[in-house]
Order: structure tokens, then sequence, then C-alpha cells
């Protein structure tokens, strides 16, 4: 009876949006050893979940859980009550979701359906219609109300962002293959010879009482349902139900590998970018520090280059990226890297072809040359250069 009382009071709302926010991201290595994977930052005043945050809000919704798992700290700091985003409202909210000992033993998430099953009682309070899963390391704007004007107009049960790849990178990827509706008949993991283009982008549309009755029914009895790429999809298509592929044609990242976080932050220099982070009317909005302006001294040289608040430059800056607070001596050289927040570079160093990790310090005369397809990076707080203990 009180069940009954309590779902019937309870505030319905159509879309929840869900972000895994819990990945490792060990292909990351140095960067991601102390944060989780979406806390890492990405054009000099974002972090890599502000996409997705920000496009949950720039597409109306307002109700966001963030489940997070490996070193939430920072991200969780970062995210906070969701203010940055105008998320800290009365009908909406940011939440943060980390594992726990529940009374049937789970506490870490084992997948990403897992994760969603095991914050089951927090989606029915918000009592949706529909679930929107999101991964959160992704770099793209993308409006999820038009993919979901288009679940709704394919009365699917599950709709899946796809994007189209070059047929020779498919096999890095999940892969759906579909008839002339869009409908999809097979998915593929990781092929080694796809039969389409089409991969997963991790956004997923659910009808939520159906997707619970699949994770609840599965827990009761195998407990395989762990995965929505592994072991959901392939359970809708073996059950017949309504999976469709929504495709997605802008510019859409994913930045795993220490290569491709640095090439996107070198397509992000780009005034003419994909992204177009500039345009106003879809904002790319984050939590950052308050800081001085940026100083640039008489022996400075600054061409093609993003230099945020509170940097000091007494060097030369070609082609990068200079997060907050980031310090640069005189006659130091950086070209084609990122330079996260807190960095200081002492005088006559080269740097090019780096990613440089929050606060590292970078002593005089330093060499750090990498090349395009092999990325140096110095990692959180590491020390590079500067005297030996025996020399000291």
């Amino acid at each position: 009876m009180s069940t009954r009382l309590f779902s019937s009071n309870m505030r319905k709302i159509e879309t929840l949006a869900m972000i895994l926010a819990g990945g490792q991201g060990s292909r990351l290595g140095k960067l991601t050893k102390e944060i989780a994977k979406p806390a890492v930052p990405f054009g000099g005043k974002y972090r890599i979940i502000d996409f997705a945050l920000s496009n949950c809000v720039n597409s109306g919704i307002k109700n966001v859980g963030v489940v997070t798992q490996y070193q939430p700290r920072e991200l969780n700091k970062h995210v906070g009550n969701g203010e940055a985003w105008g998320l800290n409202v009365h009908s909406g909210g940011a939440t943060i979701l980390q594992p726990y000992a529940s009374v049937d033993g789970e506490k870490w998430f084992k997948g990403t359906a897992n994760a969603i099953y095991q914050n089951s009682s927090f989606i029915d309070q918000h009592n949706p219609d529909y679930v929107l899963v999101l991964s959160g390391d992704h770099i793209y704007k993308m409006d999820y109300q038009r993919m979901l004007d288009f679940h709704k107009s394919k009365k699917a049960a599950l709709t899946v962002g796809v994007i189209p790849v070059p047929i020779e990178e498919a096999p890095r990827f999940g892969i759906m293959n579909t008839d002339q509706t869009d409908r999809i008949i097979e998915f593929e993991e990781k092929p080694e010879k796809p039969k389409s283009n089409l991969a997963s982008m991790g956004v997923y549309i659910f009808d939520w009482a159906l997707l619970k009755k699949y994770l609840d029914e599965d827990q009761s009895k195998r407990r395989e349902l762990e995965d929505f790429g592994k072991d959901v999809i392939p359970a809708y298509l073996g059950n017949g139900e309504n999976i469709f592929a929504y495709a997605f044609t802008d510019y859409w990242k994913d930045v795993g590998t220490i290569e491709s976080l640095w090439e996107a932050n070198m397509e992000f220099l780009d005034p003419t970018h994909a992204l177009n982070i500039r345009n106003s009317d879809w904002r790319i909005y984050s939590q950052n520090p308050s800081a001085p302006p940026q100083f640039l001294t008489e022996t400075s040289n600054v061409t093609d280059a993003m230099i945020v608040d509170g940097c000091y430059i007494a060097g030369e800056i070609t082609h990068s990226i200079l997060s907050h607070n980031v310090k640069v001596g005189k006659g130091s050289i950086v070209e084609n890297s990122i330079v996260m927040s807190g960095v200081t570079i002492g005088e006559n160093v080269t740097i090019k072809y780096a990613i440089i990790g929050d606060n590292a310090k970078i002593h005089d005369g330093a060499y750090l040359v990498g090349k395009e397809k092999e990325i140096m990076v110095v990692g959180y707080n590491e020390e590079i250069g500067g005297l030996t203990d025996d020399e000291k």
C-alpha cells in the first residue's frame, strides 16, 4: 500500500540523463593516475565532462545523474551541485552517484548497464518515461531533444546514437548494422571485418519501464546484463525489441588516448572548428577559478594560441593551449602543446608536441620534444629538470 502511494505521488518527468563518468581512462597514462577521465582538462578552460553536461542543459534536460567510480574527488568537486551549468534549480538538478554497499552485496559497478541498475532507486525517484544514458568522456555538441523526437517517432524501445566513421577505423568500435528504416538488425563488437561504418557513440535513449524490467529480471536470475554494448543490446535484439540507430553527422571525438586528446585540442585552436565554441546559442559551460588577466611581457611572442586567465608569459608560444595560471619564463618556447593549470615553466625551456599536466614544474633549460604521433606527457605535479640530489 505504502509503495503504491509513494509511486503515485512521485514527480513525473519525461527524460532523466545519466552520465557515466567513472572510467579510469588507463590509455591516458599519467593524466588519469589521480583523476577520472571525464575530469581531464580540455581546451584551456574546460573539462571533458563539460560537453555532456552542457549538451543536456542546452537540450532542455535539467535532471542529471553523474555516475562516478574511479578517482572521483576532482570530478565531484568540479560538478558540485551543477550550478555552473544552471542545474541547481528547483525543477532540476545534478546529483553525484557513487558506488555503495547495498543489501545484496553490490558495490563497484561492473559495467555500464550494472551502473544503471545499481542506481535504479535514484531513477525511480524521478519517475521518467525515458532515460538518456551518456558517456562522460567525449567531445561534441549534440541536441538530445532531436534524438528523443526520433525515438518517439519510431516507437523505439531503445535508440542508439551512431556516427559514420571511416571503414578502416570501424574495427575500433561497436558497429550497428541497420535496415533501410534505420532499425538495428545486428550488433558487432569491434569486428575485424565490419559490415557497416555506423559506430556507437555511447549515447542511448531507453524506455525506462522496459529497461528496468530487463535489469530486474536478470538480477534475480542470471546477472548477465552488465554492459549495454555486450549484453543489453544483444538481449534486446534476441527478443525482437524495436531498436533504432540515430545518425549523428557533426563533430564527435573520443579522446581516450594521448594522441586523440592532443589532436582534439589542436583542432580546437582552429577558429572555424566544427564545435564553434563561440556560438552563444549552444554554449559549453564550465566551472573555472577566479584569476587575474593574462600578462604578456615585452619578451613574449604569442602566435595562434589560446592563453587563459592568470597566465604570465615571457617566452614564445606557438599553436598551443595554456590553461589557468601558467607561467612561462624568458627565452622558453612552447609549440604544438597543451599546458594545463598551474604549470611553471622556467627560462630557456623548449616544449614541443607535449601535454603538461596540472601543477607540473619544468625547470630552466629543460628540453621536452615529442612528435605528432608520439606526444610527450608530463604528469600532474611532476618536476622535470633542475638539480639532481648530487648537485644540490
